[in-house]
């Protein structure tokens, strides 16, 4: 029984918890079931061959999805559904625990704001003198490879914010 319980992934998340998944799990998980001739297993295992990664799979546009047997239009939404609402996760989490405690922290965060865009983000984190968020924003997004940051902007709601200090990312 202990064989099957390890083929599976939702019973494996159960016994063991969701951080003892692997990524193929993970998308098995998701994915739910196969294609005819082809295991939940085995498809997500391809599908994460073909894209590379986690990362690779949940960035891709639509184009990229068409040449992949069983990922249609729906699993693309869903896919991109998971993207964003990790993306506000991240966000909501940033404003209720109000502090940037570590790097990692800040790292996490601007991971989950910045992946996936398909234009350059400049984003800016200001906060007090205990560096306690006050408020994050994306000011400025430009072009694929390019984009235009003016620093009197930055200044402006620095002040307006009585900001101690500012992450910048891009």
């Amino acid at each position: 029984m202990d064989t099957l319980d390890e083929l599976l992934p939702r019973e494996k998340m159960l016994r063991s918890g969701i951080a003892s998944l692997s990524d193929v799990e993970l998308l098995a998980l998701f994915l739910r079931t196969g294609t005819p001739g082809k295991d939940v297993m085995t498809l997500a295992k391809e599908i994460l061959q073909h894209f590379g990664s986690l990362y690779g799979l949940l960035s891709a546009d639509f184009a990229q999805f068409r040449g992949v047997n069983g990922i249609g239009l729906a699993k693309f939404a869903q896919l991109k559904g998971i993207a964003e609402l990790a993306r506000r996760y991240y966000s909501v989490r940033m404003n209720e625990e109000s502090a940037l405690l570590s790097p990692e922290m800040t790292r996490e965060f601007l991971q989950s704001q910045l992946t996936g865009e398909e234009r350059e983000i400049f984003l800016v984190i200001f906060l007090d003198a205990q560096h306690r968020v006050l408020q994050h924003s994306r000011l400025f997004s430009g072009t694929l490879n390019h984009v235009e940051v003016h620093p009197r902007e930055i200044v402006r709601e620095a002040i307006k914010l009585n900001a101690s200090a500012v992450i910048l990312a891009h």
